[in-house]
């Protein structure tokens, strides 16, 4: 979907993702700052995808344009200097919009049966969509805690409720690869905020076991918790952080549910609600590889995921990478060769071509932020 807002010659175009904090944030600047805002979720119009990175050079959102100024993300926005931003302002309210502007996608019709479907993979997008509207709604000014108090006693939350429980009707069995990683993944993303909700956000490493083996859903008859969801189905039944076997047994019936092996581009999808996790997105069965692809490079490009010191020859990744090392090939040189692999063309990029060729290369691994993205 898209929404626009219309009062000037020009616009300002927000190409963004629903429940992107970084989004959100800067879109609430723009509209302090008076000027109409054209939001494009290219989550949902994914053929502009393609098109917005070659413009940008980025994978990233938010990608800001002032009519055909390309600003770039959230932080960009930020750090403007004021006499720029009032030119660009000016821009927007005096100058119509150039030939050469990206054009608006046409808009979605409304679906008046999407909330009546049983199938697997719409139902997990339309309780995504939901939630992340929930979320949205309830996010802190600064787009990075979220107030799950409120979020709890909202109408929509019921309904999100409601219509849950329709995952114990759905087929899961006829699920193609790319609508077992859409749908549980969405669910996945969507069961943490749920949990979150119901239990509050776990605060110690026993809480978050318990809550990562017990929040559940229960799904075409069978129950999943988180844990069965990620290491059981996403990463092929591999055996979890700290868990002494793997999820499903040989004569567990949710064993055909498992992918035929990891999926590492999983790791930049699922959100557990810890400030160190990676944005809340939504994935659809299309192009569900592509948009995988993207929150990799998304989430290397930000240093809370990757920082490359030249100087010391050293590489320093998230946590994620050591505690799941054996989906990114097992060993160092293997987990930088895939990191090189998905990466962004970027200055960082070139940056760990540099180090690598240069010889040795130390791994290290950063702290991993486990506070929750809650402010209550």
């Amino acid at each position: 979907m898209w929404e626009c807002e219309s009062s000037t010659l020009g616009r300002v175009t927000v190409y963004s993702i629903q429940g992107c904090p970084h989004c959100i944030q800067a879109k609430a600047t723009l509209r302090q700052l008076g000027v109409p805002v054209c939001d494009v979720d290219i989550g949902i119009h994914s053929e502009l995808r393609a098109k917005v990175k070659e413009l940008t050079g980025r994978s990233t959102v938010p990608q800001i344009f002032f009519n055909n100024v390309h600003v770039g993300g959230n932080d960009d926005l930020q750090k403007l200097d004021p006499a720029e931003l009032r030119r660009l302002v000016t821009l927007v309210r005096e100058e119509p919009l150039p030939a050469d502007a990206l054009p608006l996608p046409e808009k979605n019709q409304p679906d008046d049966t999407a909330e009546e479907t049983d199938r697997a993979a719409e139902l997990s997008l339309l309780l995504r969509e939901m939630i992340l509207k929930l979320f949205s709604e309830h996010l802190s000014a600064d787009g990075k805690s979220v107030d799950y108090k409120g979020m709890s006693v909202n109408p929509a939350f019921e309904r999100y409720c409601e219509l849950a429980i329709q995952l114990q009707r759905v087929e899961l069995l006829s699920l193609s690869r790319e609508e077992k990683l859409a749908f549980f993944i969405n669910i996945y993303n969507a069961l943490v905020i749920h949990g979150y909700l119901r239990l509050g956000a776990p605060t110690n490493m026993w809480q978050r076991y318990r809550f990562f083996n017990y929040v559940s859903y229960l799904i075409g008859g069978e129950v999943f918790t988180l844990q069965d969801i990620e290491n059981g189905v996403l990463r092929g039944n591999r055996k979890g952080v700290a868990q002494l076997r793997r999820p499903f047994s040989k004569t567990d019936p949710r064993l055909q549910m498992a992918l035929p092996d990891a999926e590492p581009l999983i790791h930049f999808a699922l959100n557990c609600g810890a400030k160190g996790c990676p944005p809340i997105k939504t994935y659809t069965p299309q192009d569900i590889d592509t948009q995988l692809r993207t929150a990799a490079e998304a989430f290397l490009e930000n240093d809370d995921g990757c920082v490359i010191d030249s100087g010391k020859r050293e590489v320093r990744l998230s946590q994620i990478f050591k505690w799941y090392k054996a989906d990114f090939g097992g060993t160092d040189e293997k987990l930088l060769n895939w990191v090189l692999e998905h990466m962004g063309d970027s200055p960082k990029k070139t940056s760990l071509q540099g180090i690598l060729s240069a010889g040795k290369t130390k791994v290290s691994f950063l702290p991993y932020d486990w506070s929750s993205n809650s402010f209550h």
